[in-house]
């Protein structure tokens, strides 16, 4: 092979060889850091492996071939002539020319190919891995990354559970150390999570899963128990020492407690087991407003488009439309349960589900109401979670029986359809209470809480009909009626009452008695027996003020509402008659009085009038003195006591034991709902209780941590007290003499 062929072949080889090295250094910057921040070997090993591809990928290396490499060397070396390629083909196929410039470029590639690098970025491969190195020493030597550690189950640089005596020891006394200890946490199959191993005692975990310890200790002891919250649970010793198990169901507080073999005891610090709950689905209803109106000649289809996620994964979900028919009192309807165009997949974590309501579809005519909400489960076991939706309404309106009627009698249909009436309502409540001795407890709370929801859609129904779009987020107060007392404003009362379902009262020619040009030369033939609806103080229409009687049947529904959500429906029962009563009171009240009927106030004697005195009048006021039970008072006697210690006022006495006990009870209470919170406060309370930290600074830290736990004092209305100076004084008596 000729001399200059073989250097080419060589260059090209030298090439290959600095590419696969530039990919490699890129790896080993990668695979150093993943392993410092994780402490995972297997971690370290997958990144090396993944990157490497990668980077392979984006190089090519194996791409150059020996036709690149001539172009190269014909773009970097002028002696070349750009015949480089004359080296690659056969001497047989070329011309004389072609073998003499042949032999000239394989001399001139001789001497000059040994000198000549072949392209690279080494320096810069080696500056990035240095610093990918650097970074990773930064963030292990800062523990940025720790819940990355905690995660992956790595067994080193652990957390040791250490134990303090509780009792004094001699120096001869041997104090037993962990040798070794394993946390893991066995999450619910549900959640396709499997078994985590951590190394940090303060464990987080999904409510229902299960916590195993597994502590070797390098001397005997015995009794070993878990406390849990003051309660005692032995562990169990076994081959490879003490091993308890726990599910969590609440988050709380434990440490462990041990004898050695003289019988001295020891306790560890405090630590948390925090619950996490599964929360249920959330459903999100998108670009549909929650009442939608149909006329006759519309296409009667509703596009329904919702947004469902869980945080570990949807069971299933679909649609309840109920359909009513009828009115009154005597309405009519049917529930159906709807499937999604989409199919939902067990397991998924979000889904988008749509589905089209066609009205005609469900058979629904003029005046019927559709209401549909949508109900969804995750996969928690035992018991799914449900959620449910708002409830979205669509009506075909019926304009023949909304119009407002007027007859020999002046009647009018005051009411308008709805969907689920109060009779059934009652008829439910009652079964409910029937049923609740064969049914369990969770079923019978969820049945009440269905029954409130569907007495609070009957609520909002009628406050539509009033004109309260709002949801009434309070209460409305009680409402007395004209009988009840002197200063009830009518003019309130009948405000836009019947705005929908009458014609307009304000002009003459309201039932077009006469032809329209000659309208305001007639006279209003019922002008002196009804009302002037212009002026508020005649606008009363009805023997008692409808809207009067539909704000009463609307508090006592909120009270009906309230105790079917407490899981009270025999107390709800009273309340819900109440309510029908009132409704078949409105809808029997079929006629409008010509006559005012409003509170007539008894008339004052004349032997009375004005005959009091200013100074018999007497201002309202009650005082009364309660005693407050104070839920705080061992954490404010800590704070107190710690104030003399810190002060060295006096000493610590065994009576402080107990009122430093009382103050970590009430403070673990506060810190059910976040343990973490409070964990380094509880650390530093046992301390001062196990005489392991009697001194100034963790005195100076829990009673500032103590401080910060308790609850803001409201403040108090009072007199704002001011300080003028004598100046000001003088000043402002000037500014009198002026007035």
């Amino acid at each position: 092979m000729e001399s200059g062929k073989l250097h080419l072949m060589k260059f090209h080889r030298r090439w290959q060889i600095l590419s696969y090295a530039e990919a490699v250094l890129y790896a080993v910057g990668i695979v150093v850091l993943f392993y410092l921040v994780s402490k995972n070997l297997w971690v370290g090993i997958l990144s090396f492996v993944v990157s490497m591809v990668i980077i392979l990928v984006i190089k090519k290396p194996w791409k150059h071939s020996l036709a690149t490499t001539g172009n190269y060397i014909d773009a970097h070396i002028d002696e070349a002539s750009f015949s480089t390629g004359l080296l690659l083909q056969p001497v047989d196929s070329l011309s004389n020319l072609a073998k003499l410039q042949r032999y000239k470029v394989s001399e001139e590639l001789t001497k000059r190919l040994g000198a000549i690098q072949p392209p690279n970025k080494l320096k810069q491969a080696v500056l990035v891995t240095l610093g990918l190195v650097l970074l990773g020493v930064v963030v292990q030597k800062l523990d940025l990354f720790k819940s990355v550690e905690s995660v992956l189950g790595n067994s080193t640089n652990e957390t040791q559970i250490q134990f303090i005596a509780t009792d004094s020891i001699s120096e001869k006394s041997i104090i037993p150390k962990i040798f070794s200890q394993d946390i893991s946490v066995t999450y619910p199959s549900y959640t396709r999570k499997g078994t985590i191993v951590v190394s940090n005692p303060n464990i987080k975990a999904i409510a229902g899963a299960t916590v195993q310890w597994l502590l070797e200790f390098d001397n005997p002891v015995q009794e070993v128990y878990l406390d849990r919250m003051g309660e005692l649970i032995p562990l169990q010793k076994g081959e490879k020492g003490y091993r308890i198990q726990q599910v969590v169901s609440e988050s709380g507080f434990y440490n462990f407690k041990f004898k050695n073999e003289e019988g001295i005891e020891f306790t560890s610090d405090l630590f948390s087991l925090e619950a996490i709950p599964d929360n249920p689905p959330e459903i999100e209803i998108l670009g549909l407003e929650q009442y939608t109106y149909f006329d006759f000649s519309d296409t009667k289809i509703v596009e329904l488009q919702s947004a469902i996620t869980d945080d570990y994964g949807i069971d299933e979900a679909y649609i309840i439309a109920t359909v009513s028919k009828g009115s009154g009192e005597s309405v009519k309807f049917r529930e159906e349960k709807l499937n999604f165009k989409e199919t939902i997949s067990k397991g998924l974590k979000s889904v988008k589900a749509t589905k089209t309501l066609d009205l005609n579809a469900l058979k629904m005519k003029l005046g019927d109401e559709l209401y549909f909400y949508i109900e969804a489960f995750d996969e928690k076991q035992p018991k799914r979670n449900v959620s449910r939706s708002e409830t979205y309404f669509a009506v075909i309106k019926d304009t023949v029986s909304e119009q407002f009627g007027v007859e020999g009698t002046l009647g009018v249909d005051q009411m308008p359809d709805y969907f689920r009436s109060q009779r059934q309502l009652i008829i439910d409540t009652e079964k409910l209470i029937k049923d609740k001795p064969s049914i369990t407890s969770k079923e019978f709370k969820s049945r009440s809480n269905e029954l409130g929801f569907d007495q609070k859609a009957l609520r909002l129904k009628y406050g539509q009909f009033m004109g309260d779009e709002s949801e009434m987020e309070e209460a409305p107060a009680e409402i007395e009626s004209d009988e009840q007392g002197e200063g009830h404003d009518h003019a309130e009362d009948q405000e836009n009452i019947l705005k929908e379902y009458s014609h307009d009262h304000d002009g003459d020619n309201e039932h077009n008695l006469v032809a329209a040009e000659k309208a305001e030369e007639a006279e209003d033939p019922l002008h002196d027996y009804l009302h002037n609806h212009d002026d508020p103080e005649e606008s009363t229409l009805f023997e008692e003020s409808l809207k009067t009687k539909l704000r009463k049947a609307l508090n006592i529904m909120w009270d009906a509402e309230l105790h079917l959500r407490l899981n009270e429906p025999e107390k709800s029962l009273p309340f819900q008659y109440d309510a029908l009563t009132l409704i078949q009171e409105i809808k029997n009240s079929a006629r409008i009085y010509v006559h005012r009927i409003g509170f007539d106030p008894p008339p004052i004697k004349e032997e009375s009038r004005l005959t009091g005195k200013i100074k018999d009048v007497e201002n309202y006021r009650k005082n009364e003195i309660k005693e407050v039970e104070n839920p705080f008072e061992a954490l404010e006697n800590a704070v107190a006591r710690l104030e003399q210690l810190i002060q060295q006022e006096s000493t610590f006495n065994e009576a402080n034991n107990v009122l430093f006990t009382a103050a970590g009870n009430e403070l673990a209470q506060l810190a059910i709902v976040n343990p973490s919170k409070y964990l380094q406060i509880l650390q530093g309370l046992k301390r001062i209780e196990n005489n392991t930290g009697r001194t100034m600074n963790n005195y100076k830290f829990v009673q500032k941590g103590l401080l910060s736990a308790l609850p803001k004092t409201p403040q108090v209305p009072g007199a704002k007290k001011e300080y003028i100076d004598e100046i000001n004084s003088l000043f402002l008596k000037q500014l009198e003499v002026y007035d």
